[in-house]
Parts: structure tokens; sequence; C-alpha cells
């Protein structure tokens, strides 16, 4: 019954997600957005553009009504000359709108750029069926998402009609005088309230975005919370099985002693603790200048040295400091250091002298 509820609390999605997962999720596109930022800035700077480029606007727009009853009127309606005046509006129209759309376009991207950063995905672009499964649509529908989803449309539809509404009140009496004003100041008038409206209304829906932002950003990581079992599983895939790790560790020991042991027949002389460490020195002119380790053990591997020595009728000898301080300081195929040479040196010395007498 124990084993049961720990298997339950590991399988339960307490823990944040790891960088790898947030990785993987941000290849497929999945990250903490909230549209209604991109909204806002949008607006927020499309009005601001509105009211810098209006009179550019305005004057394209009278251009186009002058041109339409002082010039094309007078021409003879024909296919060609249709084109040239088609082509000709379209230029003028582009050529006003151009600046609101580079803005709209600049703005869209920075606000996607200040919540995501950069990101190039084609996972949403691809089909997936339980998109388009009616049970799983219904769910959506009535999912506690759909219901947050539901609340913030009321809230900003409230706050945009509240908004627009008191600007509106506000001007009541100056629209009510308009009749004493001409056309160019009545267009004035209504372009400076359009204005002020949108403004308005984009910093109320980036208030809330920002309110939208902090939801979606907690949904987003209790969405892609981890159990216990899933980062262990998930570090099995980065790092490997433990057990696995560990059998080819023991096996590269197992090659690495093998190896070590197949020195230990050519080595001149086994020094000894007596019992605890056994060093393996050789020395050959050709391979170094000074003596050096072709083996060394404590303990377990010590004995296997000293086995393999006396099988191969390899002299020992025991001085305890001088194995012990090989041991500690010099690794197997390095030469000896020059403390120990006058050591070395002597018992290699009699080491030959007792061959010779053999």
């Amino acid at each position: 019954m124990l084993r049961l509820d720990l298997q339950f609390f590991a399988g339960e999605k307490t823990e944040k997600a790891t960088p790898k997962k947030r990785q993987d999720v941000r290849k497929k596109g999945q990250v903490a957005k909230s549209q209604d930022v991109n909204t806002a800035i949008l607006l927020f700077f499309v009005f601001i553009i509105l009211y810098v480029t209006g009179d550019l606007l305005k004057e394209t727009m009278t251009s186009m009504y002058r041109s339409s009853f002082t010039e094309y009127i007078h021409h003879d309606l024909t296919q060609d000359y249709l084109f040239h005046v088609f082509i000709d509006v379209l230029r003028q129209i582009s050529l006003a709108l151009l600046p609101i759309v580079l803005m709209a376009i600049v703005a869209g991207l920075a606000s996607n750029f200040l919540q995501i950063g950069f990101l190039f995905s084609t996972e949403p672009l691809k089909m997936k069926l339980n998109k388009i499964d009616p049970i799983q649509g219904m769910k959506r529908i009535f999912s506690a998402r759909a219901l947050v989803e539901l609340a913030k449309s009321i809230l900003k539809i409230i706050s945009v009609g509240a908004i627009t509404f008191s600007i509106i009140w506000m001007n009541k009496d100056e629209m009510i005088m308009l009749v004493d004003k001409d056309l160019n100041g009545a267009l004035a008038f209504f372009g400076t309230m359009t204005v002020q409206m949108g403004v308005a209304a984009a910093i109320g829906l980036l208030i809330i975005s920002v309110i939208d932002y902090t939801y979606q950003r907690y949904d987003f990581e209790k969405q892609n919370k981890m159990s216990k079992n899933d980062i262990k599983d998930e570090h099995k895939n980065i790092e490997g099985d433990p057990l696995i790790k560990s059998k080819i560790k023991e096996r590269q020991k197992q090659m690495a002693m093998q190896r070590m042991m197949s020195e230990v027949p050519e080595a001149d002389v086994i020094i000894t603790n007596p019992t605890h460490y056994a060093i393996a020195i050789s020395y050959d002119e050709n391979k170094a200048d000074a003596p050096y380790v072709v083996a060394k053990g404590v303990d377990f591997v010590a004995r296997k040295i000293k086995e393999v020595a006396r099988s191969h009728q390899v002299m020992m000898v025991e001085n305890r400091p001088l194995a012990r301080a090989l041991y500690d300081k010099v690794e197997i195929g390095e030469v000896i250091d020059e403390e120990f040479f006058q050591a070395v040196a002597e018992i290699l010395a009699y080491v030959y002298r007792v061959e010779k007498k053999i």
C-alpha cells in the first residue's frame, strides 16, 4: 500500500518544467503569450501614426476627390483609361497607407519579440486530427480556460465601451457646436476624437493584457509541470541509464586493470608496503630517461600485482614509505619524480645485482 502511494506521488505533476522540457515545447511553438498584448500595442501605435499622418491622409483623399471631378470626368471612358485611373488611385492610397502598414508590422513583430523573443516553428501549422475531434472540441468549449477567455472578452467589451463613451461624453458640448464650424473644422474634431478614443482604448487593453499575460504564464507553467518520474526519465535520456553507466565504468575498470596487469611481467621490480601497496617499476632507456610506473594498486589490486609478479619471477622489495609515496604522487605510465630517484636507483641496483648472481 505504501509503495502504491509513493508511486502515485511520484507520478503527480508537482515539479517545475526543466530547461530541456521548456526548450522542447518551445520548438513546438508552445510559449507563454498573450494575444491581447499584441492587439493593445498594435492599436496604440497605429492610432499614433494616424494622428501624425492624418493631414497626409486628408490631402490624399481630397486630391483624389478633386481629380475625379476635374480630370477623370472629362476623359473618354475606355478600358485603357480606366486601368490608368485604377493604377493612379491605387498608387496614391498605397503611399498614404504605407506608414500605417509599416507601423502595424513593426508593432506586431515588436510585441511578439517582447513576449517570447525570436521564435520560428512550423509545428503549429501541422495537421492534427484532435483539433477537429468534436468530443475534444466540446471539452475545450466547456473548459476552465474557455470560461476565462469569456470573462476576459466581456471585460474588454465593457472597458472599451466605457472608455469610448466617456470620451464622447466629455466632448458632447463641442460636438453640438459643430454646426457653427466648416467642413475642415468638423473633420479635424472627429479625427482628433477618434485618435483619443483609439489611444485610450489601447491603453485600457494594455492594462488588461498585462493581467492576461500573467495568467497565460501561470497556465503555461501549470500545463508543463513534470512529475518526479518525468524528471528521472529525462535525466536518463540525457545522461544515460545509471545501471548501464555503472556497468560500462566497471567494464572499463576491468579492461584498464587487464592492461595494467599485462605490464607487470615486464617490470624490473615491485615495491611493496608489504601488504597494502604494490608499485611496479620499469626502466628502459629507449622509452624514458628515468624509471617509470607500469602498475600500482592497493589491497586487492596490490595482491593481484604481487601474484602476477611471483608467477613471472619479478622481484619484490619491501619499502613502506617509498611504496606509499609513489602510489600517491606518480600515475601509471609516468616517470618518477626527482625526489624518488635516489631510493628507486638503489632498489634497482640491488635487483640487478641479485639477478646477476642468480
